[in-house]
């Protein structure tokens, strides 16, 4: 009887023990948020009123968009792929997880990754007032 209650109370003990060190390591993999600024840009609103504009635009391997220009500056993120854009007689090369500002000027962009490329724009477009 002695031991049988001896058996018992280790049980529990070794149970209580298990679930508290179970609670403890969840707790220590719980992970961080981690929050980082890709990009900052003043901005000069032309209005009172803006219309944002959020655009998924996918470019099949080799694809190159003729010469021309977007209704409104913005950033631009790469989701996918490797772009080289040309905008304001200037050329820079972007990767995936790379962000620019275009600014609204004259531009083409090619996808040179020998994949589908993935291209995230945000337009900022002056709104009727």
């Amino acid at each position: 009887m002695i031991r049988t209650r001896f058996q018992k109370m280790s049980a529990a003990a070794l149970t209580a023990l298990f679930f508290s060190t179970c609670q403890t390591v969840f707790a220590a993999e719980k992970p961080a948020l981690n929050r980082t600024v890709l990009m900052q840009n003043k901005v000069e609103l032309p209005s009172n009123t803006l219309n944002a504009k959020t655009i998924r635009v996918i470019f099949p391997p080799a694809f190159k968009t003729p010469w021309h220009t977007h209704e409104g500056p913005g950033p631009r993120y790469i989701a996918k792929g490797k772009l080289r854009v040309i905008e304001g007689g200037k050329t820079n090369i972007y990767r995936a997880g790379d962000v620019f500002w275009e600014s609204g000027q004259l531009m083409s962009v090619e996808n040179i990754s020998g994949e589908t490329a993935e291209l995230i724009i945000i337009e900022l477009v002056s709104g009727k007032e």
